[in-house]
């Protein structure tokens, strides 16, 4: 079926995205500054023998049973450092699969056209890369999504076979099971039930409509096997969906969202989140390639093209889904991170001059070759803090900002430390009345991220925005002495960017001194 000059590429790019998503996974040197992560680790290590309650319903429990096993049967002490490292393992490996399921979707779509591109562009997308090294639930649904859409397409193809309705209960199970939001995966087994009833002139209306209820029935079942506790404490489940039910939706206003307040849905996602976890080539090319597709399938559309609107309708339903919700982080679009490399590899696998279609590929890896030195050398918190030891005199007075998983400098010498917290300072009038205090006395400040400024810029953040606007002042009483960047953008500025892509892994760090 391959070449053997085919087998050594394939072979050569599963080697490196082996590489690619386990080496690093030790980020942040001993600190771990991801609070999804770090709930996750502490919930993990509450599991004992006696209880399987984790008190932890932001998330299902899969994630946290499978990694507590692991550690049972390797006999890994259950604590919060090897918590934190199984859940990174698990995401990795996550990761490294779903090559495999978008290499077993680009063949049920385009077998004659070489799935080389695509992994190739998966193997070097800064997104992917990204969440294969947090211990979090994303990982795991960027695999289990192409995986809905592969059994999609085979239960359109071949509707009498009941194993493909069985594995997509039990890949849809594990999805619930992990994130209860993972309830959407049902829509592309609901599109390809349609066509499948189209195809057939409704003869196969009533067979089709049983083995879809199966399905649904069967997948709410398997998941209670894989995450009993969220139905067995049922009143500390419910309330933690009520939250991040609310949370959101914005009907509960946290520190943490402020960045969305006033933000377009749809828009924000195409400005501040694709460019940047594929690439601002794979982001324009996929673009360009999106727009030839949909010329052609209305053009010349034909019953041959369902087994693509499977997979195009099913991603457009999840976009639409998450793309309007107040809360637009990063994660939230993650299981359909793959649109942009199969977009763009559909482009580049049209491209006739190979050196043309070399360079375009080309072009395309430099943002992610880029975003991996993030986990080639010492994190940026860590070589900040040494530098502040190293070069503020003992005795200042340091003013920063709290809030932070782990505050800055993380290994403060003999000087003082204001954590402030100005995520309250526009509620409180004694905390303006502190800040100001603490201005006065204040050596050196330090802005750890982007977090506040970027988001407490307007009118309704006035003591914010006149304290950065005045920091950031050429005629401030303090002076830019030193900037911690990780310089690992492809012409875009990353600070730009939903700032969960950058404050977890790769802030920019901002060092002034009192002139």
């Amino acid at each position: 079926m391959f070449s053997n000059k085919s087998r050594l590429s394939y072979l050569l790019i599963f080697a490196l995205a082996l590489l690619s998503r386990f080496y690093g996974l030790n980020w942040g040197g001993g600190y771990f500054f991801h609070p999804d992560e770090n709930n996750m680790a502490t919930a993990l290590t509450s599991l004992t023998p006696a209880s399987l309650n984790p008190h932890f319903f932001a998330y299902g429990q899969f994630p946290l049973y499978l990694g507590y096993f692991i550690l049972r049967i390797v006999g890994i002490p259950n604590n919060f450092e090897s918590s934190i490292m199984i859940l990174r393992i698990i995401s990795a490996t996550a990761g490294f699969l779903m090559l495999f399921s978008l290499f077993w979707l680009w063949r049920l779509l385009f077998k004659q056209k070489s799935a080389i591109p695509l992994l190739v562009l998966v193997l070097a997308s800064p997104g992917l890369i990204q969440i294969a090294h947090f211990g979090t639930t994303e990982s795991l649904l960027t695999l289990i999504f192409p995986l809905t859409l592969c059994l999609s397409v085979r239960i359109y193809q071949n509707p009498q076979s009941r194993l493909n309705y069985f594995l997509y209960s039990l890949v849809l199970s594990i999805a619930v099971a992990t994130k209860i939001s993972a309830l959407i995966f049902i829509v592309p087994v609901i599109i390809s039930s349609l066509f499948i009833i189209i195809k057939s002139r409704f003869k196969l209306l009533l067979t089709t409509t049983l083995s879809l209820l199966l399905v649904i029935f069967s997948s709410l079942l398997l998941s209670l096997f894989f995450s009993p506790a969220s139905f067995l404490n049922l009143n500390e489940f419910l309330s933690s969906i009520n939250y991040e039910t609310s949370v959101a939706t914005g009907e509960l206003s946290v520190f943490y969202t402020r960045q969305f307040e006033g933000t377009l849905p749809y828009l924000f996602q195409l400005t501040h989140i694709f460019p940047y976890v594929w690439g601002l080539p794979v982001f324009l090319l996929s673009l360009l390639s999106l727009a030839v597709l949909v010329i052609k399938f209305v053009s010349t559309f034909r019953r041959s093209y369902f087994p693509y609107l499977i997979v195009g309708l099913s991603t457009i339903a999840y976009y639409l889904y998450f793309g309007q919700t107040f809360t637009k982080w990063t994660r939230f679009q993650s299981p359909i991170f793959f649109v942009g490399p199969i977009l763009t590899a559909l482009f580049i696998v049209r491209i006739k001059n190979k050196l043309l279609s070399f360079i375009v590929m080309c072009l395309c890896l430099v943002p992610g070759i880029l975003f991996y030195k993030i986990y080639l050398v010492p994190d940026i918190r860590l070589t900040a803090s040494n530098w502040l030891i190293e070069n503020i005199p003992a005795g200042s007075t340091v003013l920063t900002e709290g809030g932070n998983v782990v505050n800055l400098p993380v290994n403060p010498p003999s000087y003082e430390v204001i954590n402030f917290d100005f995520y309250q300072v526009d509620s409180n009038p004694n905390l303006a009345s502190e800040l100001t205090e603490k201005l006065k006395i204040t050596d050196y400040i330090i802005v750890p991220s982007r977090r506040i400024f970027k988001n407490q810029n307007n009118s309704r953040y006035p003591v914010s925005q006149n304290y950065y606007q005045q920091l950031f002042s050429p005629s401030s009483n303090f002076k830019l002495i030193k900037t911690f960047s990780p310089q690992n953008s492809f012409i875009l500025n990353s600070e730009n960017a939903e700032e969960t892509y950058t404050v977890f892994d790769h802030p920019t760090i901002r060092v002034y001194q009192k002139i």
